[in-house]
């Protein structure tokens, strides 16, 4: 098999599906992450350099989109069903946000900086005036 040229995945690959992963975006063998969200410095196989990524707070804000409304639908649901007091919500609600929150920011790290490597995007740069 042929090994893709610069930014082209590997075949059959998405950038979501290395992201989910932590793969390389250029050879989908070597990793991303050096463990559990600081990104490696260069992919041990192909020797991708990975300075090009940075996803910022992208991964947060997604993940917090994701996972605020199905946890405050149910923190709302739990009020007004059962009416627990307080320490209910912090023993159910509050886990469920932060282990939802965990398990999520990984994979979107990665998808994130997979698109990134697809896309060349880079930082945005002032140019010429244009006439």
């Amino acid at each position: 098999m042929a090994e893709p040229t610069e930014h082209q995945l590997p075949a059959g690959e998405t950038p979501f599906s290395l992201g989910v992963r932590g793969l390389c975006p250029r050879c989908g063998r070597g990793h991303l992450f050096q463990g559990f969200l600081t990104l490696r410095r260069e992919c041990e196989v192909c020797g991708l350099d990975y300075s090009f990524a940075d996803p910022a707070d992208g991964p947060a804000f997604f993940v917090m989109s994701v996972v605020a409304v199905p946890v405050t639908i149910f923190a709302g649901w739990l009020e007004l069903r059962h009416e627990p007091p307080f320490w209910v919500h912090l023993m159910t609600t509050f886990p469920l946000l932060i282990l939802s929150s965990l398990a999520l920011l990984r994979p979107f790290k990665g998808w994130l900086v997979c698109s990134q490597y697809i896309n060349k995007a880079a930082e945005g740069r002032f140019g010429p005036r244009q006439p």
